[in-house]
């Protein structure tokens, strides 16, 4: 448009000098105000439009002047009069708590492993692997390797070699007490001997899990066959020593006791011929006779020397008792017993399992699983002053995604500093929730929850008032201003406190004056 100005402008301009040149006698000033007239006109609607917008600035201007803001305003106004801050007294139960985070999880979480060093092969897993969150309780299988089970039992002492009759020592007392936990007789449970009792229980311990118990097989059959071969033939001979031994102390007392005495008779008939007729040479001589007969049958009558008979009974019987004691171990032998690669024991059954570390094929070189305590705890961490109003047994609320739920403190325990720091002074608190579902339980696994936990209560409702509302006497009293209202007078009324929460006191007024909805005054 301006464009279009300048150009109608510079026309009419060339039009003013070409009648000038026509009539050089026409007045510049009529011109001049021709010109300005056909300039009016000819932009008739740009002066229009500047002349509204000077209209409208200078009426905002006016309108500016004239209207303020409610900021303004109230900056303006003159500040209010003074009053009293006061409160209804409250009828409210009171209770003090202790709140903490605790976390989810499945306390005392251990590493597994299995003892494999008296396998003769690769220790192999065949089987029986148990998948993540599975639950071992007494007399479950861990796992099956080489074909033979790992059975879990409780207990705290690792496993560290082979139980069998005979052997004795703790590691044999906690396999007998794990076998009571599994409903098994395994004879005295104050004794720590493995014996035949014992190897009985764990034939029934094996039937329990469905595999057959470990026992020497062939070999040690055939050992106890060669032992009660050995029994056998060692009895034989004592058999056969005795008999010697009594065949030559029994001819003594009758062949040669017999004989000599015929001999003795004929001797003293001879000499009693003689002794009425013989001379005394023959006397004599018959007298002599008599007396040797008397010798020989005092030897006859001797004890004969039956010390080889004797000591072949002594070496016969030595033979049979060996052969007795071995033919006892080939029998405690073939008995069942326990190797130390069948048996793992686990404290605090029942126990989960949280992670596999093997898999059906794989070769065992290291921990199998990772396995926690089978319930879920909230582990929360407390202050020393915290700690000291808790109990082992106390109610506490978990804050669940699905409402709160309740739980009891179960563990208050100094937390143990992490390597080379020194103890912080804090307490760990452990919580042991109230029967949950399944569905809660994975829900809150893993994650981390409020726990409250009260620790006093007023019983029921009481009066109370805001903390700020307290003030302290020249006694060291606490008092309230009561404002009874109607522009009246404050009165302050001396009260005794009781517990304090959630910003308020619980009070009694000394002279029972006042009750619920009464205003008290607060902030002076």
């Amino acid at each position: 448009m301006s464009r279009l100005f300048w150009r109608r402008a510079a026309t009419e301009q060339d039009a003013t000098e070409v009648i000038d040149a026509i009539d050089p006698g026409t007045s510049p000033a009529r011109s001049r105000s021709q010109g300005w007239r056909r300039l009016f006109a000819g932009n008739r609607v740009i002066w229009v439009m500047a002349t509204v917008a000077i209209i409208a600035l200078v009426a905002g201007l006016g309108l500016g002047q004239l209207i303020v803001s409610p900021g303004q305003a109230a900056a303006d106004a003159d500040a209010p009069a003074g009053g009293l801050i006061t409160v209804p007294i409250e009828n409210r139960t009171l209770a003090n708590d202790v709140t903490m985070r605790g976390d989810a999880t499945y306390a005392d979480s251990v590493e597994v492993s299995i003892e494999t060093g008296e396998l003769a092969g690769a220790p192999i897993v065949t089987g029986q692997v148990p998948e993540v969150a599975a639950i071992f309780d007494t007399a479950s299988i861990a796992l099956e390797v080489t074909g033979r089970p790992v059975i879990v039992l409780p207990g705290d002492l690792p496993v560290y070699r082979t139980l069998r009759v005979g052997v004795s020592g703790p590691d044999v007392l906690q396999f007998k007490q794990g076998l009571n936990a599994a409903g098994i007789d395994a004879g005295a449970l104050d004794s720590d001997m493995f014996d035949a009792k014992t190897a009985s229980a764990v034939t029934a311990l094996y039937a329990k899990v469905g595999y057959p118990a470990p026992t020497g097989g062939a070999d040690v059959a055939s050992a106890v066959s060669s032992a009660e071969a050995g029994v056998t033939s060692a009895q034989a001979s004592v058999d056969s020593a005795n008999g010697a031994l009594t065949i030559v102390q029994g001819t003594s007392a009758n062949v040669d006791v017999v004989e000599q005495g015929n001999l003795v008779r004929s001797a003293q008939r001879a000499l009693a011929d003689l002794q009425a007729a013989g001379t005394p040479t023959q006397i004599a001589d018959a007298e002599d006779a008599v007396t040797l007969a008397l010798a020989r049958q005092a030897q006859a009558l001797a004890p004969r020397d039956a010390s080889a008979e004797k000591a072949a009974v002594t070496a016969a019987k030595a033979e049979l008792t060996r052969a007795g004691e071995t033919l006892s171990d080939a029998r405690d032998g073939a008995l069942a017993y326990l190797p130390a690669g069948e048996v793992l024991y686990l404290p605090g059954l029942p126990r989960r399992v949280d992670e596999i570390s093997v898999k059906r094929g794989s070769s065992i070189t290291g921990p199998v699983m990772r396995v926690s305590g089978a319930t879920l705890v909230i582990s929360g961490s407390a202050t020393a002053s915290d700690a000291a109003l808790l109990e082992v047994g106390a109610p506490a609320m978990l804050a669940m995604p699905d409402g709160d739920q309740p739980a009891t403190i179960s563990s208050i325990l100094p937390a143990e500093p992490a390597s080379g720091e020194t103890a912080s002074g804090r307490f760990t608190v452990l919580f042991a929730p109230d029967a949950l579902t399944d569905e809660q339980i994975q829900a809150v696994q893993g994650s981390n929850v409020r726990v409250r936990i009260p620790v006093s209560s007023t019983e029921g409702e009481v009066l109370a008032v805001p903390l700020a509302a307290l003030t302290a006497g020249p006694g060291g009293e606490s008092r309230v201003e009561f404002d009874p209202g109607d522009n009246a007078e404050t009165v302050l009324v001396e009260v005794t406190t009781g517990l304090a929460a959630e910003g308020f006191v619980e009070i009694t007024a000394v002279d029972g004056s006042l009750t619920a909805g009464d205003l008290v005054v607060v902030g002076r």
